[in-house]
């Protein structure tokens, strides 16, 4: 296969294994929603399971695997087996040294984390917030040493060519905390606390789940203790310093939000957090699918040095992201309300909830597209173990986020902070995206743009049509109906059957690149 089959096939498994994911995610957010709504408990369990899902972010599943794919695909290719297995060993015996003692001093030091990430809830009146995050904190902080050892795993396996294990991996997170909800609901104090013990078992349960199709590659991690000498793992470390603003800066700055978030309304912090997971939506289903199936096919196109198909494979991602998020930013705004009651307004969460939610889902989807560009075009500049481009851009972002937040959090409450970390993902996309033209040369510029152009051609007639069928429902107070799900699928359907009709129509080359490329693999082609 060409590298652009290779990338929209392994797009195809992350991408399926991600949606399984995010469904279960978002029944995971129902439950939390009818149990506690978004109040007190809710803004405590969000702060507290922050920190180590932040760092998780940051230093595992982030900085760890971009860094580690690059070096690791260079070790197959020009190494022999046995060196390529000690780096594989040294990077767990490090990474489990270094994730244990992070996980002691989390728990140690969780009364001054928790007043960092709330400072909003040092007053009168919202202290009891901060005095239930610390208890959550403790018990959730240590899911970072699994997931980050999960992260090493989910490298060493895209670098190998498997791609599913790693995607399905997150499901049985969310599997394990709907089962805490309702097993422990009534049985632990407080309740919340149910919360916090199914992140701990769910970070178990995926680093497990790993084991087998690490064993069938024929890895088994063996403590080595000479990591401090390998030089691979030195490579890998100068990368990952950082690497750890430039692969997570969308998730500081949400960061950011949350704690700007603390010093608005009760109950700002668990909006921001519903809204914005509905945006991580389109984003793990399109945007994280392309960007982890492109980083492997980056990096063999760097190691074995093809400049042309490299710039040629960049090119592709970016228009292919944004071909399938564009409609995705629509149909988010045009049924942000019907989607939020249909998936939330129940139990503790009412209609002033999603009213809330709505308002912030609004101003987060106006920067999808930029979001999901962030996500493809920084592992080109990883496949090339660049790490300081996406730094700068990082703080270019992080400065304007903090900016932006400040001044439009008071106008608009926390549909500012929403406004503001859109801005920031659109500074840090535009960013990065010219500095890789520097780098590699000149982009295919008017191709990119008369793809934008068709993907928003197409999008407009979509999303009048999703909203004239939305109409059909009945989205107020008295909450959702048999007959309001039916119309949101509804919705749904037609919206994805009329943006690839008129795709078609347009001759969109990534609509009949996609369709091509699955009529060959129906047609005989095994799935990897």
């Amino acid at each position: 296969m060409s590298e652009k089959e290779k990338i929209a096939a392994a797009t195809g498994v992350v991408g399926t294994a991600t949606l399984l994911s995010r469904i279960l995610g978002y029944l995971r957010d129902m439950v939390i929603a009818y149990f506690f709504g978004a109040g007190l408990e809710t803004d405590a369990f969000f702060v507290a399971f922050r920190i180590p899902n932040t760092l998780r972010r940051l230093f595992g599943e982030g900085s760890l695997t971009v860094s580690f794919i690059p070096v690791f695909s260079e070790y197959i290719e020009h190494r022999n087996e046995r060196e390529w297995r000690e780096l594989v060993n040294s990077g767990f015996t490090f990474l489990f040294l270094l994730l244990a003692i992070a996980s002691v001093l989390g728990i140690g030091f969780a009364p001054w984390i928790a007043r960092i990430l709330a400072l909003g809830w040092n007053t009168p009146g919202k202290i009891e917030s901060l005095h239930l995050a610390v208890p959550l904190l403790r018990v959730v902080f240590p899911y970072l040493f699994f997931i980050g050892l999960v992260a090493l795993s989910m490298g060493v396996l895209n670098a190998l060519g498997h791609f599913a294990a790693p995607a399905i991996a997150p499901s049985l997170l969310n599997i394990s905390m709907i089962a805490s909800a309702f097993l422990l609901f009534r049985h632990v104090s407080p309740p919340v606390m149910a919360l916090a013990i199914g992140v701990l078992v769910g970070g178990v349960a995926q680093l497990l789940f790993q084991i087998p199709f690490l064993m069938k590659k024929g890895i088994w991690f063996q403590p080595s203790f000479d990591f401090w000498s390998n030089p691979g793992i030195r490579r890998i470390g100068v990368l990952m310093l950082p690497g750890v603003m430039g692969t997570a800066v969308i998730q500081i700055n949400v960061f950011v939000s949350q704690i700007l978030a603390t010093f608005l309304k009760t109950g700002s912090v668990s909006v921001l957090y519903y809204s914005y997971r509905l945006t991580e939506f389109p984003l793990g289903i399109f945007a994280v699918a392309v960007g982890t199936a492109a980083l492997p096919s980056f990096s063999r196109l760097v190691t074995q040095n093809r400049p042309e198909e490299f710039r040629e494979a960049i090119d592709f991602t970016v228009r292919l992201v944004l071909f399938l998020t564009i409609p995705a930013m629509v149909g988010l705004i045009v049924l942000r309300v019907p989607i939020i009651q249909i998936l939330f307004q129940r139990g503790q969460f009412d209609f002033e909830s999603t009213l809330m939610t709505a308002q912030a889902l609004l101003f987060y989807a106006v920067g999808l597209w930029a979001m999901a560009g962030v996500r493809v075009i920084a592992p080109a500049f990883y496949a090339q173990q660049d790490m300081r481009s996406p730094v700068k851009a990082s703080i270019l972002a992080l400065i304007g986020n903090a900016v932006f937040g400040i001044v439009l959090m008071g106008p608009l409450k926390h549909s500012g902070l929403a406004l503001a970390n859109s801005l920031a993902a659109t500074l840090n996309f535009v960013f990065l995206i010219l500095l890789m033209a520097k780098k590699v040369g000149s982009l295919d510029w008017w191709k990119t743009l008369r793809s934008v152009v068709k993907a928003l051609g197409a999008s407009m007639p979509t999303g009048l049509i999703v909203f004239r069928l939305s109409r059909l429902g009945e989205w107020g107070e008295a909450g959702s109906s048999i007959k309001d799900l039916a119309v949101l699928m509804i919705c749904i359907l037609a919206g994805f059957g009329t943006y690839v009709g008129v795709s078609l129509i347009v001759r969109s080359e990534e609509a009949l690149f996609l369709i091509s490329t699955l009529k060959r693999r129906v047609g005989g082609r095994s799935w990897k």
